[in-house]
């Protein structure tokens, strides 16, 4: 296109008549001339605009998206690391109370005992020489720890240190094979020999038990503890050790042989406790918690009640209920005295009552008034007794 000295004054007359509408029509109202003009020129600009950013707008907002996806990423990351500590603080805060938790029940089991120890808390979990389940703990001789002292948890026995360093300590576990204790029965002085099953137990988790004296009873649900050794090294009395759940019985052999469930979980052990001083008397089996009480099903309530009769009633109610009635029968007799009043008859016995054995006396009845008579009547009447 060749740059003519007419194109280039067309272009500026072009321009000059622009600037002079915009100005014109900035300044005027909408009463003017050129209002009706602007209207349509809105109406047709308008709608190619429109037409024209619907198309444009998924291109911008690619090339938008592109310029900022440095800053989202950097966003997103900040979010994950942001989020990744909070889920840090808040299962730190759970295991915080649980540990609170178990170092509570541990407090309590060595008060019950009057065990003296010092809390400790599980590092490792490892193999020892010449043990195959062992823990290392964070506290040491610095801290009052020796070799053979006995190691417990909130639920009961746990093992024994078989090493003690300045700040940490080597604990054998009850469910080691190498380890034995000595054990007594629960109310009673029937003695024996625990002996963990290590990887010949499998995920059962049970120990060993052996009867020194094979005439013993021994039955499932009965509870042991250990019978303290000499010295108090390396176990103290009176700790819980768990509840038998299998008797095995062979005939000719000197001992008896059952399989007891540890108080302890030795799958989550975590805190414990070093007994450091031992009670001066045996607690025996005051260190045992209570006997959970067998919960009754549906099914055997309704067994107890066939046909759903109603169960029967406690004596004591039966006692009250007596006396209940005595004090409804006897209220009528003292508020109306003199009235009529027909005897008693026996009341029946209630479902499920025995008869009562006393005797009520019903109150005499009152005799009744004769008719009245006639005088002629009343005459022959005297007559006849004056004859007799």
């Amino acid at each position: 296109m060749r740059d003519t000295r007419r194109a280039r004054l067309v272009i500026g007359v072009l321009l000059a008549a622009a600037l002079i509408l915009i100005t014109v029509d900035h300044r005027a109202a909408n009463g003017t001339l050129l209002a009706p003009v602007r209207d349509v020129a809105s109406s047709v600009f308008g709608s190619v605009e429109g037409a024209t950013a619907t198309v444009t707008r998924p291109i911008t907002g690619f090339f938008k998206t592109i310029s900022n996806a440095p800053g989202a990423e950097r966003a997103i990351t900040a979010l994950r690391k942001e989020n990744a500590q909070l889920k840090s603080d808040l299962d730190a805060q759970r295991l915080n109370r649980d540990r609170v938790m178990k170092l509570d029940r541990m407090l309590g089991l060595a008060g019950l005992g009057r065990y003296r120890i010092v809390p400790a808390q599980v590092v490792a979990r490892r193999a020892s020489p010449g043990f195959e389940d062992a823990v290392e703990i964070d506290i040491g001789t610095g801290d009052g720890v020796r070799t053979d002292m006995t190691v417990l948890s909130g639920e009961g026995l746990v093992g024994r240190v078989v090493h003690a360093g300045p700040s940490t300590s080597t604990v054998v576990l009850l469910t080691d094979p190498a380890l034995a204790a000595g054990a007594r029965m629960e109310g009673g002085n029937e003695l024996g020999v625990v002996n963990g099953l290590g990887e010949a137990g499998g995920n059962d988790n049970l120990i060993k038990f052996r009867m020194l004296d094979s005439s013993s009873p021994v039955q499932v649900g009965r509870r042991i503890v250990s019978f303290g050794s000499q010295g108090s090294a390396p176990y103290v009395p009176g700790v819980p050790i768990g509840v038998i759940e299998r008797v095995d019985t062979t005939p000719g052999e000197l001992t008896r042989t059952a399989y007891a469930r540890p108080f302890a979980d030795f799958s989550s052990i975590d805190v414990v406790g070093v007994v450091t001083e031992a009670p001066k008397r045996d607690p025996r089996d005051s260190v045992l918690p209570p006997v959970p009480k067998p919960a009754v099903s549906r099914q055997a309530k309704a067994v107890e009640r066939p046909g759903l009769l109603p169960a029967p009633r406690p004596v004591e109610t039966r006692q009250a209920e007596t006396r209940e009635t005595d004090r409804t029968v006897e209220q009528p007799a003292a508020a109306a005295p003199g009235a009529n009043a027909r005897p008693l008859e026996s009341e029946p016995p209630r479902s499920g009552h025995e008869p009562r054995e006393e005797t009520r006396l019903a109150p005499s009845p009152t005799p009744e008034r004769a008719a009245p008579r006639e005088p002629g009547q009343a005459g022959d009447q005297r007559r006849q007794d004056r004859g007799a």
